[in-house]
């Protein structure tokens, strides 16, 4: 396999790997992007009937920008630094927004020369600085959904905890601490923050916004609606708490029964996308001269093209129709 192929062969296992890592590796309770909208419309609802809930998060905004320098304040003010700082929150990590971004920037450097050194190539290079660069967002992207994906799993148990405490004779604060102290992993850390909102004197409703902004799932949507509206308009929380306790490890189980009836069509789309990829190498290495010779016609380089193409449309369909949103 010449040089050239085999950094078009590179590039596209990357590219084919990326997309379906992306759409395969589905969490529980998919975040599509009708299920984001609504969960932002309907948070910002909840913000604007409690009045200066979103106020409140401004003031404890502006003073964590106090406690940077300058420089770091101004760079953090930067319109899509909010967001990016949000999501690095919810996947645990605690690196400033404009730090990623720099982090990016230089590793595209980093990349785009040291392939530049090695091929000469500006395509290549310009390729290779924009998949290193993209590196870590997407871990970030990752990160974030596999620790809303464990919130969720914890949250029956920690909706259990609650009850429990709540038929013991405890009012609601104490119960919302019991979860902080008895459970582990990202579910004690988010109560915990929550219970400690309560305690240095915000009242419940903001606390548990402040909860469902840091989480943004149906499931803690479900759980925080409940509480709220118990609290206006009275009724039993025990009963209520675990009727949405049996909902949701429900919804885990046909989560995981629809998981299993479309794990044919997820095999299915990794077959179909890296049978291209396995075709290309075994051709390269029974005739090397095959494929060079595409290369360097102008029609052979419009003939990959359109498969790159159309493979990355028939990926793409395969990710909406075995897509999980339940």
């Amino acid at each position: 396999m010449s040089h050239d192929a085999l950094l078009i062969f590179l590039g596209l296992v990357f590219f084919a790997v990326f997309l379906l890592a992306q759409g395969m590796i589905i969490p529980v309770f998919g975040e599509g992007r009708q299920t984001a909208k609504r969960l932002k419309r309907r948070l910002s609802e909840m913000e604007q009937a409690s009045g200066d809930a979103q106020g409140m998060q401004s003031l404890l905004r502006e003073k964590y920008l106090r406690e940077l320098s300058p420089l770091e304040a101004r760079l953090e003010r930067l319109p899509v630094m909010e967001s990016l700082a949000q999501k690095i929150e919810q996947a645990g990590h605690s690196i400033l927004a404009h730090r990623l971004v720099l982090l990016a920037v230089g590793l595209g450097a980093t990349g785009g020369i040291l392939v530049w050194f090695f091929t000469r190539m500006p395509s290549a290079a310009a390729l290779a600085a924009v998949v290193f660069s993209a590196v870590p967002f997407i871990k970030i992207n990752r990160d974030r959904s596999v620790r809303l994906l464990r919130i969720e799993e914890q949250l029956p148990d920690a909706i259990d905890v609650m009850r429990r405490a709540l038929q013991a004779g405890h009012p609601f604060n104490a119960s919302v601490k019991l979860v902080a102290e008895d459970m582990e992993g990202p579910i004690a850390r988010e109560f915990e923050l929550a219970f400690a909102d309560v305690n240095y004197g915000n009242d419940v409703r903001r606390a548990m916004l402040g909860l469902l902004a840091r989480v943004p799932s149906v499931t803690m949507m479900s759980l925080v609606t409940s509480v709220l509206v118990q609290r206006e308009t009275g009724g039993n929380l025990t009963e209520i708490l675990g009727q949405i306790a049996n909902v949701v490890r429900g919804r885990f189980r046909l989560h995981r029964r629809i998981k299993t009836l479309s794990a044919e069509g997820r095999m299915s789309a990794w077959v179909l996308a890296l049978v291209p990829l396995i075709l290309f190498a075994a051709m390269s290495f029974v005739d090397p001269q095959y494929l060079p010779m595409m290369l360097n016609d102008p029609k052979g380089r419009s003939l990959i093209a359109f498969a790159v193409i159309w493979s990355s449309i028939g990926v793409f369909f395969i990710r909406r129709i075995i897509r999980i949103e339940v």
